[in-house]
């Protein structure tokens, strides 16, 4: 029997018709504010139906503290201990009965059932709970039990349950009827309190300490100013911690709400307090738990979420801004049993320029666990699971590779055995793929313990060692010791089940925890570099704490990228020897012969490579031709030209060539430094061939191998010393170099020696620019008609030169006057 204060919750009255709808397509979305039953009642009602169909309600909750709350809540509704009527199973925790009606699973408890037993008898009805939160698993879930009601189990029944009135993409992919309680919530004044002062914005786990001094300084503000009990939100444990750490002395009792938070104190935040209370929350007290005796919610505006750089293989959580949906939902854990307040730590202008909610965990997180889960269920690409939202092709390409190097799928992506063993482990795969392939070598006891301080955060105070880590975790007694060792019991059950945990060698902790890590992450097994730091099988740079800088290999655990950081840093890693790192990450491993243009000359060795981390280098004694080639080329397109010889004739041949290009268009050759470098394989010709290092292209004679563009083919190459001539006879006999450095060729030649010389000389039609000189060579004028100079500017070159050089010829009629290189005879 049902408690009266349970029947009266507003979802109470809703219902009725829910069960119609169900009754019906089968399927249907309830949104349901938080506080409403939705959670506890909702199930317990469902459960006691008449015309339910035969089986159990499960209730899929998307972290553990929910499930096991909402089971303990349902529990209470019926005045029954947990496990009778109301049971509840999560990742290494059971409790449930033959009795059994109502069980609340964590949504990866559902997916290992769903992969297992797809049928999942003994099941009839399915409640997929905060599905607004759009965590993957969920979205996971729902596909699959779509998948299984199409095909298999048409009776079946599916609700998707949602705090948010945001529920037309649900109902869409559900084909299905919602169905909306009304919301209780009571009136919540907003409060504005942005920091005093500018504060640095998050990135990657790291905040601003002056924002969680301010944020504390609020909540001191609302102990004084609001009654009741007082919930701050915070992104994350380390930063709950500090904040309680600058509570103290507050006159009121401060716990600490979180997934890793002990049973004991989870049970004491989801209970009423005896005295006030403030509470330092995740996001998980956002919709999924109703925390009783709150008036007043801290909000730091701040909250985690995964990324996944996929180019260096990187995968962490990322403090970022709050939506504005998340925002509501924290604001109303306020307003659930009487008037309340809201502080937000944040200015009101800058609340509109929030994004309007979270974006899915399919877009942003690491999916190899997901496409695990795809190609164990047959749909290795996912394309015909009923998602909301697709998988990113570039995130999904990357799991699959991931996959892959694990053994777990095939060339074509579906499951292997070995793929499909990896996923009943309720590991993510790599994880996994450490937990079963380091059980032969460390045992069982030991691949369970290292793989489980894997699979969770481990405490900052522990340190970057995994080694240490492990050490510090077998004597401690503290809130995440007992989380661990429930977790290494259940890895050690999940592998005596299979094949794995006989020990077949002693390794030291070292060399174990090193193990465990590089099977889990090959691409991050690292090697110190010469100029500091370490350079990861990714490529990625990393730089590593404390003493395990020392040490020449590690395998890196966790680490994360700031922003503006050209390396990561590492926050967990074990120390590891080549040996194991060859074996772990065998798949990049490569041997090839390297010939390569770099540091300004051809470099020839034979090279084995792990990834981007060079193992080995020895000279090439006699390198491909070919290849000696190709870097070649690849100097001379890095450096240009400039390697080779360039005489001064060369420069000029190359000035002449341009120019009848310009002028004259194809098939005269362009000889642009881009040009040259396109063509340098076809023009350096033999000379190049012969080459095998910078010194002998220095060697090639540019002047020598610069006529090879000509164009020989057609016959008209033997026209280029006609069009672009070296040098133009003038009348004084002389042989006058023409300069094809500018625009326009120019001639300078002295005034005396061009007398007698009615038109401007040309060279491919084009006049040249002539530079009339003094007798002492310097320019007297520039022209490009020689007639019109005659008849109009030389008189007054005559006229400024003559009295100058007196030994010089200035006749009056310079069209007439014979031209000569020689002054006039001395006069006696």
């Amino acid at each position: 029997m049902i408690r009266p204060e349970g029947l009266a919750l507003p979802v109470a009255a809703v219902v009725p018709a829910l069960l119609d709808a169900l009754a019906g397509p089968g399927c249907a979305v309830l949104a349901a504010p938080p506080g409403t039953g939705k959670t506890t009642l909702v199930p317990l009602l469902l459960a006691g139906a008449q015309d339910r169909p035969p089986g159990r309600v499960l209730v899929a909750e998307p972290r553990r503290m929910a499930a096991r709350a909402a089971a303990r809540r349902m529990a209470w509704l019926l005045g029954e201990p947990v496990g009778r009527t109301a049971g509840f199973t999560v990742r290494g925790e059971r409790r449930v009965s033959p009795a059994t009606q109502v069980e609340v699973v964590t949504t990866g408890v559902l997916l290992q059932r769903l992969q297992r037993d797809p049928e999942l008898a003994g099941v009839g009805t399915v409640v997929l709970d905060e599905c607004h939160e759009r965590h993957l698993d969920a979205d996971t879930a729902m596909a699959f039990l779509l998948d299984v009601r199409a095909t298999l189990r048409p009776e079946l029944r599916l609700v998707a349950a949602s705090a948010t009135t945001d529920t037309a993409a649900w109902a869409a992919l559900l084909d299905a009827p919602v169905v909306e309680a009304a919301d209780v919530l009571h009136p919540v004044a907003v409060r504005w309190a942005p920091p005093p002062r500018q504060v640095r914005p998050p990135h990657g786990m790291h905040v601003d300490p002056a924002l969680l001094a301010h944020v504390a300084a609020v909540v001191r503000s609302a102990v004084a100013e609001d009654t009741g009990d007082v919930l701050c939100f915070l992104p994350g444990v380390g930063e709950i911690a500090r904040v309680a750490g600058m509570l103290s002395g507050l006159g009121v009792d401060v716990l600490q709400l979180h997934g890793r938070a002990p049973a004991a104190v989870q049970d004491a935040a989801l209970a009423p307090g005896q005295g006030r209370r403030v509470l330092l929350a995740t996001s998980v007290a956002e919709s999924s738990l109703t925390v009783p005796g709150v008036r007043a919610v801290v909000d730091s505006g701040l909250t985690r979420e995964p990324r996944m750089d996929h180019a260096r293989g990187l995968g962490s959580l990322t403090t970022v801004r709050v939506s504005r949906a998340a925002a509501e939902q924290r604001a109303g854990r306020a307003g659930r049993e009487a008037p309340g307040t809201v502080h937000r730590c944040w200015a009101q202008g800058e609340h509109d320029r929030l994004a309007r909610r979270p974006a899915p965990e399919i877009a942003l997180a690491d999916l190899t666990g997901f496409a695990l889960q795809a190609a164990c269920w047959g749909e290795p690409d996912a394309t015909g699971l009923a998602l909301l939202d697709p998988p990113p092709p570039g995130a999904m390409a990357a799991a699959r590779a991931t996959l892959r190097t694990l053994g777990a799928v095939d060339a074509e992506g579906r499951a292997t055995a070995r793929g499909r063993r990896l996923s009943r482990l309720g590991l993510h795969p790599r994880l996994a793929r450490a937990l079963l392939d380091a059980a032969p070598a460390l045992g069982t006891t030991r691949a369970a313990e290292l793989t489980a301080l894997l699979s969770e955060e481990v405490p900052a105070s522990y340190g970057p060692d995994l080694t240490a880590a492990w050490h510090t975790a077998r004597r401690s007694n503290d809130t995440y010791a007992p989380r661990w060792r429930t977790e290494s019991h259940r890895l050690s059950g999940a592998l005596a089940s299979g094949d794995g945990g006989r020990e077949t060698g002693r390794l030291s902790d070292d060399a174990a925890a090193g193990l465990v890590v590089a099977l889990a992450f090959p691409e991050r097994v690292a090697r110190r570099r010469a100029e500091g730091g370490y350079l990861m099988v990714s490529g990625t740079g990393a730089e590593v704490q404390g003493g395990l800088g020392e040490a020449e290999w590690v395998a890196v655990a966790v680490a994360d990228r700031g922003v503006g950081r050209a390396a990561a840093r590492v926050r967990l890693a074990a120390v590891v020897d080549e040996e194991t790192a060859r074996e772990a990450a065998a798949w990049a491993l490569e041997r090839y012969e390297e010939v390569r243009w770099a540091q300004g000359d051809v470099v020839a060795r034979r090279v084995e490579r792990l990834g981007a981390v060079e193992l080995s280098a020895a000279p090439l004694r006699e390198p491909d031709p070919a290849a000696v080639l190709a870097a070649l080329l690849d100097g001379l397109a890095a450096e240009g030209t400039g390697l080779l010889r360039w005489s001064r004739d060369a420069g000029e041949l190359r000035q002449r060539m341009a120019f009848v290009h310009r002028v004259l268009g194809p098939p005269w050759p362009d000889v642009a430094e881009d040009a040259l470098l396109a063509r340098a394989g076809e023009w350096l010709g033999p000379e190049l061939a012969r080459a095998r290092r910078r010194a002998d292209l220095a060697r090639i004679d540019a002047g020598a191998a610069l006529p090879r563009l000509l164009p020989w083919a057609t016959g008209e190459a033997a026209r280029f010393a006609e069009l672009a001539p070296e040098r133009i006879e003038v009348p004084s006999g002389s042989r006058i170099r023409v300069d094809y450095g500018g625009e326009q060729p120019v001639l300078a030649v002295k005034l005396q020696e061009l007398f007698g010389l009615a038109q401007t000389p040309r060279v491919a039609g084009v006049p040249v620019l002539v530079h009339l000189l003094s007798p002492a060579g310097r320019p007297a004028a520039v022209t490009a008609d020689l007639a019109s100079f005659w008849q109009e500017g030389y008189r007054a070159v005559r006229a400024e030169l003559r009295g100058r050089y007196p030994r010089h010829p200035w006749p009056e009629d310079p069209s007439t006057a014979a031209p000569t290189r020689r002054t006039n005879a001395r006069r006696g």
